[in-house]
């Protein structure tokens, strides 16, 4: 999934990872995305590196962010 070697940085994998994810579902519009310490234990990131994934998956409108509440998928658009 996440490799340390590989051409792209790891933010960027992580952004396709997550993508990935939230496009085939997994992650369904309006719920929560895993929590940011959820996701360090799962790819073995650093804290920065996530919210910096994050970030980009906010500034394309695939994530909202709720303040007080969480990550969440962005409705589709019809």
């Amino acid at each position: 999934m996440i490799d340390p070697e590989g051409p792209d940085p790891l933010y960027m994998q992580l952004v396709a990872v997550l993508r990935e994810r939230i496009e085939k579902g997994v992650y369904p519009p309006n719920r929560p995305v895993p929590s940011i310490t959820s996701l360090q234990q799962e790819f073995g990131l650093a804290r920065g590196t996530i919210i910096h994934a994050i970030e980009v998956l906010r500034e394309e409108g695939t994530v909202r962010t709720v303040q007080g509440r969480g990550t969440f998928v962005a409705p589709k658009e019809a």
